[in-house]
């Protein structure tokens, strides 16, 4: 077996969970497939002289976690909509677009892939990538967000944190509980509700896309939860209460029915849809990516994503009816 072989068999299973960790600290789904390659690429470049006082899994997380620190000195947060100010209770309010901020991103759960025969690898690729999590993590200097999520997050001890980020035990634990006071502070309390049943969570998933695909705003609004929340980055506008949410998909959105197709897919760990716009032709274009938020049986949170790019990231084509690529890989 060559170096080169040696190498991947040893590191190459660890590949998920290091994009869900990058996407942790990041927030973008781009620049952690970016961060990723470039850990791969400086681990295999020094495997030669890796001496394995650490575990392989250990010494790429050091890798990863140090250029993400280093990626977030040279750019600011990503931040959602709610987390620049409070939101607008009125439908016909004009929205504020700000196409430069570096929003956060979702992630496609097809890049979340594992291998099977490694529940480890999924369960850490999987934990803590929940929309609002990772919306909330963006509030944390950056050494506070690391060490929050391989402590709480991958659930690392104390002292393998501190060796990771070259800081004494001590200095973790307080930091800890200062990132956990902020974290708690910045994420919303419907993150604590539990999602419905499979069957429930299906049949909210059907009812959503049917009242839109119609364009049936009555259908919209009684699957909203009397808080619910719409966000559309990189709209700086947000919407907040059922009533307001409804009304503003009722006055702008649905303007006519059959004008939006919706596509099942997942991210962040949470039902999400590719939606498509029929254009002047008929034709129906890439347009938008929807994370939902479930409670119980109703819908908690709508962010749109805006970015008709997005969709290409979760294998989905530029036009219906086109063939579909597949997920794009890191």
């Amino acid at each position: 077996m060559t170096a080169t072989d040696d190498f991947t068999a040893q590191a190459g299973r660890y590949r998920g969970e290091l994009l869900a960790h990058c996407y942790r600290m990041l927030g973008s789904a781009e620049e952690a497939e970016d961060l990723v390659q470039e850990t791969y690429l400086r681990a295999w470049r020094s495997y030669g002289a890796f001496e394995g006082r650490s575990s392989v899994r250990t010494w790429l997380y050091r890798i990863a976690t140090n250029a993400c620190l280093t990626a977030i000195e040279r750019r600011g947060r990503r931040p959602l909509p709610s987390g620049l100010g409070a939101p607008s209770d009125d439908p016909d309010a004009p929205l504020v677009a700000s196409p430069d901020l570096p929003w956060l991103q979702p992630l496609p759960d097809a890049l979340l892939a594992a291998s099977a025969h490694d529940p480890a690898a999924v369960t850490a690729s999987r934990a803590g990538i929940r929309l609002a999590m990772v919306a909330a993590l963006q509030y944390l200097p950056a050494r506070q967000r690391a060490l929050l999520i391989l402590r709480d997050v991958l659930e690392w001890p104390a002292a393998q944190v501190a060796d990771l980020l070259g800081i004494t035990t001590t200095a973790v634990n307080s930091g800890l509980r200062r990132a956990r006071a902020q974290l708690a502070r910045a994420l919303p309390k419907e993150d604590e509700v539990a999602e419905p049943t499979e069957p429930g969570r299906r049949a909210i998933l059907d009812q959503f896309a049917a009242a839109f695909e119609n364009g049936d705003v009555s259908a919209l609004a009684d699957l909203l939860r009397e808080e619910a929340v719409l966000e559309m980055p990189p709209v700086a506008t947000w919407f907040a209460g059922a009533q307001t949410v409804a009304s503003f998909f009722g006055s702008h959105v649905f303007t006519q029915a059959g004008r939006y197709r919706l596509v099942p897919t997942g991210a962040n760990g949470q039902p999400a849809f590719a939606a498509y716009e029929r254009g002047p032709d008929g034709t129906y274009q890439a347009h938008a990516v929807f994370v939902l938020t479930l409670t119980g049986t109703q819908i908690a949170r709508i962010v749109i994503f805006l970015d008709p790019g997005l969709l290409a990231l979760f294998g989905m084509p530029a036009e219906l009816g086109t063939p579909v690529p597949g997920p794009a890989r890191p």
